[in-house]
C-alpha cells in the first residue's frame, strides 16, 4: 500500500471534524474542488471509502472512522518529529521536562545536567488538558503527569504517590482540621466532574445525585479555587497542587479514605533515547527521597 501523505490526512481530519466539505475547505484555507479531490485521492489510495456523501450530508464510514481515531497520533508524531529536527539543528543538544503545577523537579533537572554538561535541560510547565499533548506533538521529551490519562504510544514509569485533600473555604465549619472522612463531608457540593474523583460516590459522602446541578467547566485550578473561596462547594487536588497554590481564603484538608494519587513520567514508547530512561532513574530516585 501506498505511504499514507500527512498533508492529505490533515484534510481528511478537517472533513471528520466539521463533516461538511465547504466549511473545511474554508477552515484550510483550500478550494472545495481541491479539498475533494485530495479525499478521493486518499481513498484511492487507502482502497476504502471514508465519507458517505450526498446533497444534504457528510458522515464517516466505519473506515473513516477509524482513521479518525488513528490520524490524531500519526500526526502528532509527525510534528514531534520536526520539531525535534529542527531543536538538534539549532543545537546545542537540548532536554526539554514537562511537569505541571505544584511539583518540584529540581532536583532531577539539576542531577541530568551535571551528569551531561554539554546538555541544556528546558522546562515547560503543563496544564491537565495538555500533560500528555506535550509529549505526543514533541514539545517536551518527557512528561511527568497526573491520571487520568489516555497512556496509548507513551512509555509511563511510575514515580511516587501523593495524598489528596478536599480544599474548603477559610471559614469552612472543617477548617483548621488536619485529616477529614467521607463522612465529614456529607452534603458538600463537589465542584467538579465526578469523573475526576471517581470514588466520591462510594466514601459514604452524600452527592444529592438526582437534584444536584451540573459540575462548571473550569480551565484552570485558579478557577476552582475561586468558587470554593466564594463559598459555592469544595474540589479535591493533590496535596503538592493545594500546597502550590496556598492563600489566605482557603484551606485544606487531607481526605483519609481516598487513596493516593500517583505521579507518572511519560515519554513516546517510540523513541529510543538513553536519556529518557537515564532522566526516568533519576526522577524515581528523587521522588522517593521527596515522599520519604
Amino acid at each position: 500500500m501506498t505511504d499514507v501523505d500527512l498533508r492529505k490526512l490533515r484534510y481528511f481530519v478537517a472533513v471528520a471534524e466539521h463533516l461538511h466539505f465547504g466549511r473545511a475547505a474554508a477552515s484550510l484555507h483550500i478550494a472545495q474542488p481541491v479539498l475533494s479531490r485530495q479525499i478521493r485521492a486518499l481513498e484511492d489510495e487507502l482502497k476504502v471509502t471514508l465519507f458517505d456523501r450526498d446533497r444534504r450530508s457528510t458522515a464517516l464510514t466505519p473506515a473513516g472512522r477509524q482513521l479518525l481515531a488513528d490520524a490524531p497520533s500519526l500526526l502528532a508524531g509527525a510534528e514531534a518529529l520536526r520539531r525535534r529536527v529542527r531543536r538538534a539543528a539549532r543545537g546545542p543538544r537540548t532536554f526539554t521536562v514537562g511537569f505541571m503545577p505544584g511539583l518540584i523537579v529540581t532536583a532531577a533537572v539539576r542531577e541530568l545536567g551535571a551528569r551531561h554538561p554539554g546538555l541544556s535541560v528546558d522546562l515547560v510547565r503543563t496544564t491537565w488538558d495538555d500533560q500528555v499533548d506535550v509529549v505526543r506533538d514533541g514539545r517536551v521529551d518527557v512528561s511527568y503527569i497526573r491520571p487520568p490519562v489516555d497512556q496509548r504510544g507513551l512509555t509511563v514509569r511510575p514515580l511516587f504517590t501523593e495524598p489528596r485533600v478536599a480544599v474548603l473555604p477559610a471559614d469552612h465549619r472543617l477548617a483548621g482540621e488536619d485529616a477529614v472522612t467521607g463522612a465529614d463531608l456529607a452534603g458538600e457540593h463537589l465542584l467538579q466532574n465526578l469523573d475526576a474523583v471517581p470514588e466520591w460516590r462510594d466514601i459514604g459522602v452524600e452527592m444529592r445525585a438526582r437534584n444536584r446541578p451540573a459540575a462548571p467547566v473550569f480551565h484552570s485550578v485558579e478557577e476552582k479555587l475561586e468558587h470554593v473561596a466564594a463559598g459555592r462547594g469544595l474540589v479535591i487536588l493533590p496535596l503538592s497542587v493545594a500546597t502550590f497554590y496556598t492563600r489566605p481564603d482557603i484551606t485544606y484538608a487531607v481526605v483519609e479514605n481516598l487513596a493516593p494519587t500517583p505521579v507518572n513520567l511519560a515519554w513516546d514508547a517510540a523513541r529510543r533515547n538513553p536519556l529518557l530512561t537515564e532522566f526516568a532513574e533519576i526522577a524515581e530516585t528523587a521522588g522517593s527521597a521527596a515522599s520519604g
